[in-house]
C-alpha cells in the first residue's frame, strides 16, 4: 500500500486543498476573518489551470451564494465559505436552495456576535444552522468538524450527502480549528465529472434542451397553496429519510461514566482534555460528541444519558445545543451548561470545576 502524504496546514487550507482533490467545480466567497485562507489557499494553488475548477471572488456574501444556487443548480459541485456576519447574508439563498432543492456546500468559520462582534472563534451560529436560519419550513446538513483532519474529510462527505438528497450541506467549523495548525492527509485526487456524467446523474439540472426532453425549470416558487403544501410535505418526508439514515456522533469512555458531557466541534476537543482532568481525580466523566448537529443525534443522546447522574453540555456560546440535548433527555437526568462568550475560550479545569458543582 503507498504511503499516505501527511502534511502541516491550517483547518482553512485544508479545505482549500480538500475542494480541489474533491472534484469540485466551483467556489465562490469573498474574504472575511477567520476563515479568509479558504479563498487565499485556492487563489495561491489556481486550480482553474489543473483541475479546471473555477475560484471566484464575488462582490459580496449575497452574491456568492446566489453563485452557488445557480451552479448547484446546472448540477456542478460548487462550494463558498463565509464567517458568522457574512452567513447570515447568505440565509435567502440558502432557503431559495432548500425550497428548489439544489445542492451545494457552504463553510461557516464561526466567530463571536451578535453583528460584526469579534473575529474571535465562537460556536454561536449553532440555532441559525440547524433550524434552517432562513424563511419556511427547511433544514440544512449540518457537519461539525473537530480536527483539522475533519475539515478535509468533511468536504467530500458534505458534498455525498447534498447531492444524494439534493439538498444544501454545511460545514460549521469555527476560528479555532480553522486557524490552528495540525497533521493531516488529504484526500486523493478524483476528476471532476464529465457533461454526461452530470446529465445521468442529475437528471434534474438545468442544463438545456436535448432532443428528447424539454428545459428543467428549478424554483421555489409555487402559487397555488395545494402545490406548495405538496412540495413542503415532499421536503419533510425526506427530512425525515435524512434523521433515519444519516445521524454521526462519537463516543469516549461512556461505558462505565457516571456523568456524560455532551459537545461538538472544538468545544469537544477542550472537553475531551477535562475528561481526562476529570478521571484522573476519580469521576467517572464521558464524551459524547455530535459529529452531524442536523440530524440531531436525539436517540442516541437519550440512550446514552440513561443511568447517568447529570449531563453537562459544553459550548462556546450561550447555551444553544444545550436546549437539543434537554429534548432528547426529556427530564430523564439533569442536563446543565457551560460556555464562554465573546471569543473567550473554556478551560479544560473550567468544565471540570463546573461539573463537580453543578452535579
Amino acid at each position: 500500500m503507498a504511503e499516505q502524504e501527511i502534511t502541516l496546514m491550517k483547518g482553512n487550507e485544508a479545505i482549500a486543498h480538500a475542494a480541489i482533490r474533491c472534484g469540485v467545480d466551483g467556489y465562490f466567497g469573498y474574504p472575511i476573518t477567520p476563515q479568509s485562507e479558504i479563498i487565499e489557499t485556492l487563489a495561491l494553488l489556481k486550480p482553474w489551470e489543473t483541475t479546471g475548477m473555477a475560484v471566484v471572488q464575488a462582490e459580496s456574501e449575497v452574491a456568492s451564494i446566489n453563485m452557488l444556487y445557480g451552479g448547484g443548480g446546472a448540477g456542478k459541485r460548487v462550494m463558498t465559505s463565509s464567517s458568522s456576519p457574512g452567513v447570515a447574508l447568505m440565509q435567502e439563498g440558502i432557503a431559495y436552495m432548500a425550497g428548489a432543492e439544489v445542492p451545494g456546500v457552504i463553510v461557516n468559520v464561526q466567530r463571536g456576535g451578535p453583528g460584526l462582534g469579534t473575529i474571535q472563534p465562537s460556536q454561536s451560529d449553532y440555532f441559525q444552522a440547524t433550524r434552517g436560519g432562513g424563511n419556511g419550513d427547511y433544514n440544512v446538513i449540518v457537519l461539525a468538524p473537530a480536527s483539522v483532519q475533519e475539515m478535509a474529510d468533511f468536504v467530500d462527505l458534505a458534498f455525498e450527502l447534498s447531492f444524494r438528497y439534493r439538498n444544501p450541506a454545511m460545514i460549521l467549523s469555527d476560528g479555532i480549528i480553522g486557524q490552528m495548525m495540525e497533521k493531516v492527509v488529504l484526500p486523493p485526487f478524483k476528476p471532476r465529472r464529465t457533461e454526461e456524467e452530470i446529465k445521468r446523474e442529475c437528471p434534474w439540472a438545468t442544463f438545456g434542451r436535448t432532443a428528447d426532453r424539454n428545459p428543467n425549470v428549478i424554483t421555489s416558487l409555487e402559487l397555488k397553496p395545494e402545490t406548495m403544501e405538496a412540495r413542503n410535505l415532499h421536503l419533510q418526508e425526506k427530512y425525515n429519510e435524512i434523521k433515519e439514515r444519516e445521524v454521526r456522533y462519537e463516543t469516549l469512555q461512556t461505558d462505565d461514566a457516571d456523568y456524560l458531557i455532551v459537545s461538538f466541534g472544538s468545544a469537544a476537543r477542550i472537553a475531551e482534555k477535562a475528561l481526562e482532568m476529570a478521571r484522573s481525580t476519580g469521576v467517572r466523566v464521558g464524551l459524547f460528541r455530535p459529529i452531524t448537529l442536523w440530524p440531531f443525534p436525539s436517540k442516541q443522546i437519550a440512550d446514552m444519558a440513561k443511568g447517568k447522574k447529570g449531563v453537562l453540555v459544553v459550548e462556546i456560546n450561550a447555551g444553544q445545543m444545550v436546549q437539543d440535548v434537554r429534548l432528547a433527555v426529556n427530564g430523564a437526568v439533569p442536563v446543565e451548561y457551560f460556555g464562554r462568550l465573546g471569543g473567550i475560550v473554556p478551560e479544560p479545569d473550567e468544565i471540570v470545576q463546573v461539573l463537580k458543582e453543578k452535579f
